[in-house]
């Protein structure tokens, strides 16, 4: 079984909560499709005629990376998870609970 100090523990259910807000949030933007985000989306490269058979592409590429951010800050919840249970095993350790 891993067991982590409790310190280590603590620092990465910190980062995993920001890691979890950071990507909801992206998520969110990227749902709305916000303009920040066409460069890293390479919508240039998209190849169209006319608005209309830009603009289905353009959407579907960023929801496709919304759901991406939104995986990864469930994999972030899982992480949290480990951490804090793994923060509760040190404590009894210690204590002796």
């Amino acid at each position: 079984m891993i067991l982590l100090s409790k310190r280590v523990a603590i620092f990465c259910s910190l980062l995993s909560a920001w890691g979890i807000i950071m990507l909801t949030l992206m998520g969110i933007l990227l749902y709305s499709h916000a303009v920040t985000f066409a460069e890293d989306l390479e919508l240039h490269t998209i190849e169209s005629d006319s608005i209309g058979e830009f603009l289905p592409e353009a959407y579907q590429r960023y929801e496709s990376a919304a759901h991406n951010c939104w995986i990864a800050a469930c994999l972030y919840i899982a992480t949290m998870a480990f951490s804090m249970h793994q923060y509760m095993i040190a404590r009894r350790q210690q204590y002796g609970f």
